[in-house]
């Protein structure tokens, strides 16, 4: 018999034991729902093994109800979680969303907000790639969650999930807000140095959506909290939008530092529109030698 044959078998058996807690008798007048939600997960697990995910996510959902009714509701939001790497494996990653959502509830209601908001951290990490908005909205309900317990240093972390995340989508006007309030968070828990490498991603996000001005205002803001290295390279780099200089910001852009901030960033750095105004005017120069002449000639008869 094979391994799979012999998980199913296992678990067939596991689920008869289980609906047999559930019997009631002249002798036993209330279900065994703890024992049921045991057997009914075991059997669950079987069935993952011997890659039945049907059955198993069944087998998931019957211990979940029987948790329930046991008001067990921290047991039964972990169980919500095990259905979450079913729909991995059977590639279904949307449906996470509803037991994300379910799982959140159920400990929230057990007076577990910090473990609600580690099952959407874990719902967002297994849709990440292929799913960004919806793990967008896993993170950003996370952090409203674990706010409620005035847990700030992990909303940070989470809040630097969201902000990377929204850069990758290049919704910059979005990942411009989340890194203010990032920011925000670590003024709180005096993270100067974390500030000083945001006010770095902050300043590229802004250039990237096109205002220096913006990203000048929060250099001047926030920009004590920088680094000497850091400071040099965005005044530098500041300055070169103010003077349209291309060079000058693409040296700035290509510092060490900045390739080797977080790979939304350093991807973001080499995609940032580099200023144009001079260069433009030069070609426009060199394509028209005798234009100012003319000007000049034209100036002439008019005086």
């Amino acid at each position: 018999m094979s391994l799979a044959a012999k998980k199913i078998a296992e678990a067939e058996e596991l689920v008869r034991t289980a609906e047999k807690s559930l019997k009631t008798s002249l002798l036993k007048w209330v279900p065994d729902y703890d024992s049921a939600a045991d057997e009914y997960s075991k059997a669950a697990t079987a069935y993952r093994i011997a890659k039945s995910f049907d059955k198993s996510k069944e087998c998931f959902l019957k211990a979940i109800e029987c948790h329930k009714n046991n008001k067990a509701w921290f047991h039964a939001a972990k169980c919500y979680e095990q259905i979450f790497l079913l729909a991995k494996e059977t590639n279904t990653l949307t449906d996470v969303e509803e037991y994300a959502s379910k799982a959140c509830s159920l400990y929230q209601h057990h007076g577990s907000p910090e473990a609600a908001a580690a099952a959407l951290d874990k719902a967002a990490k297994l849709t990440e790639q292929k799913h960004p908005e919806l793990a967008l909205r896993f993170y950003q309900q996370a952090v409203e969650v674990i706010l409620i317990e005035d847990s700030t240093r992990q909303a940070a972390e989470i809040c630097s999930k969201i902000s990377r995340l929204l850069v990758k989508l290049k919704r910059y006007d979005e990942a411009t807000t989340a890194l203010k309030k990032e920011i925000g968070l670590n003024q709180q828990t005096e993270s100067y140095g974390q500030i000083g490498r945001l006010v770095v991603a902050l300043t590229l996000v802004q250039l990237a959506r096109g205002d220096p001005v913006e990203a000048e205002k929060s250099f001047k803001e926030w920009g004590s909290c920088c680094e000497p290295e850091e400071v040099q390279t965005l005044s530098a780099l500041l300055q070169a939008f103010d003077d349209e200089d291309p060079e000058l910001a693409a040296r700035m852009l290509h510092a060490p530092f900045i390739r080797h901030m977080d790979v939304e960033y350093a991807i973001l750095s080499k995609n940032i529109p580099l200023p144009k105004g001079i260069e433009i005017q030069k070609k426009i120069d060199d394509a028209n030698p005798n234009q100012m002449e003319e000007e000049e000639d034209d100036g002439e008869g008019l005086c």
